[in-house]
């Protein structure tokens, strides 16, 4: 990676398809599934949706510890054990000196996630860089909105946009570094998806290896 690469990229592990941990400056886990058994314990855990692979009950509880903290939409923290806060579109909340703010993450024209339900994304402040996760979403409006460092963009198509659109909103965004996500998990996308979109994006690509065998 070269000197011009945010820095929070050396600390961000994609865990496939949709799942993420940041080591920095706590352990944070975005939408936890199929984590392997000696996954470290989180300090904050984000759920964007309830959708089965982007919720797992099981995998919150083998990472939550006495002090771990939930943050979920509605939908997810309805079938989550609590306590867990919930974190609406446009709401935000810091937690040992790392900032969130829910965005929202909605179809325009598929029937998976629509908008009155309130999935999210998220924006993370990270020591003075912003990462952007954007959920299960299409290209939609408010993502010309969004300033980050990094950005990561659902690429499979089906639930959500495709490369060819999230190649279009990365130039909407104008990120440091987009990186791909949601494919590879047998939910929908494969490799070629990140591959396309590595070749259309208008900004930086890093495809990440997933640490884990449920990418």
């Amino acid at each position: 990676m070269s000197a011009s690469t945010p820095a929070l990229l050396k600390h961000l592990h994609w865990l496939g398809h949709d799942s993420f941990r940041i080591d920095r400056p706590i352990v944070v886990y975005i939408d936890p599934w199929r984590l392997p058994p000696d996954s470290p314990k989180a300090d904050l855990i984000l759920v964007s949706h309830h959708h089965y692979d982007h919720c797992s009950p099981e995998d919150v509880e083998n990472i939550r510890g006495a002090k771990t903290l939930v943050v979920a939409n509605t939908t997810a923290a309805a079938k989550l054990n609590a306590p867990v806060r919930v974190l609406s579109p446009g709401k935000s909340l810091e937690v040992q000196g790392l900032r969130v703010e829910a965005v929202p993450a909605y179809n325009l024209d598929k029937k998976f996630h629509p908008r009155q339900e309130g999935h999210v994304g998220f924006v993370l402040e990270i020591g003075g860089e912003r990462l952007y996760f954007a959920g299960d979403t299409d290209a939609i409006p408010e993502m010309e909105t969004i300033t980050c460092d990094v950005a990561l963009l659902p690429v499979s198509g089906t639930y959500t946009m495709t490369a060819e659109e999230a190649a279009g909103a990365a130039g909407k965004i104008r990120p440091r570094v987009a990186v791909p996500m949601h494919y590879g998990a047998g939910v929908a996308g494969s490799a070629d998806d990140a591959e396309t979109f590595r070749r259309l994006s208008p900004v930086p690509v890093v495809v990440l290896k997933a640490e884990t065998s449920g990418g």
